[in-house]
């Protein structure tokens, strides 16, 4: 690989040790223990993975990366390179690296009306993440489901989908607000004739939410 100008670009004997090991057929679960192997965070590295541009390499990079690092600055910079990808599994990632240190929670929380439509996601994502892994959510729950009743419908689609699975957990979670959370669902319309793969569950909230409490038989 050069530059324009026929340099040749140096990169560090450990970047190219590990790109050796990435190919098109490399999926998340080969970065995951290439991360693992490494063994503890090596920011330097995924910076250099960072700036190669590509798609898998920056993948590794979120991996590894030192989160106590991450000021907003710095993730600025990284939401605008992450717009040349349009891949979920990227901005997901990036958002379950981000739950790992207070400090970039507490970046995360801060997010709801970020001017970046990434950083809104992520705190969507957040917001989701928290009910379905069965941790306590803060008390604004009133709050979000407002926010979505408000706001979804004129959301930039990738954001949209982050409110929506957002609902679709406080709906699943949350008895109080359920019927709440199936008749936005129906209001909007969103996903309601999505087609969704064997074993997937559709994302139109009454179907979700229906689908979710029967599994896990909650009253």
């Amino acid at each position: 690989m050069t530059e324009n100008n026929d340099t040749e670009i140096k990169r560090s004997s450990k970047a190219e040790t590990i790109l050796s090991q990435i190919n098109s057929k490399t999926k998340l679960g080969n970065l995951r223990k290439i991360a693992k192997d490494i063994k503890k965070k090596d920011h330097e590295l995924a910076i250099e993975l960072w700036t190669i541009e590509e798609f898998l390499p920056r993948l590794l990079a979120i991996l590894i990366m030192d989160k106590k690092l991450l000021s907003q600055d710095v993730l600025n910079k990284l939401d605008k390179d992450m717009q040349t990808h349009t891949f979920d599994e990227g901005i997901n990632l990036m958002a379950n690296q981000l739950t790992k240190d207070k400090k970039t929670i507490a970046l995360m929380e801060s997010w709801e009306n970020s001017p970046s439509a990434l950083q809104r996601r992520a705190f969507w994502y957040y917001q989701a993440r928290l009910r379905w892994t069965g941790q306590t959510p803060p008390d604004n729950t009133a709050d979000l489901l407002s926010a979505i009743e408000a706001t979804i419908t004129q959301e930039e689609p990738e954001v949209q989908g982050a409110m929506n699975f957002t609902a679709g957990w406080i709906g699943v979670y949350d008895e109080r607000n359920r019927a709440r959370c199936m008749k936005l669902g129906e209001k909007t319309g969103l996903y309601k004739d999505g087609i969704v793969a064997k074993g997937c569950t559709p994302s139109y909230l009454p179907e979700f939410i229906t689908i979710e409490v029967n599994k896990r038989k909650i009253n």
